[in-house]
């Protein structure tokens, strides 16, 4: 895990290959990464990020799109 993410907010979300950040403070909500792959981003489920859902590309991708940083990932 990096903990100069988690000191800063972030929530962890584990995967095999990669985790997800998550910082609800930062959030704007543009749903770019619901919209991005439904089953990695699941807000009616918990925990709602769960990176082994999908493959590594799509979590890359999806993550980049988002426009407030509030989503961060490290590959393993």
């Amino acid at each position: 895990m990096d903990k100069e993410l988690l000191d800063a907010g972030y929530r962890a979300y584990t995967g095999e290959k990669i985790d997800v950040y998550f910082n609800t403070a930062i959030c704007q909500h543009s749903g770019n990464c619901e919209r991005g792959s439904a089953k990695l981003f699941n807000l009616k489920r918990k925990p709602w990020i769960i990176p082994d859902e999908v493959d590594v590309e799509t979590v890359i991708r999806v993550i980049d799109t988002c426009p407030s940083g509030a989503l961060k990932y490290r590959q393993k």
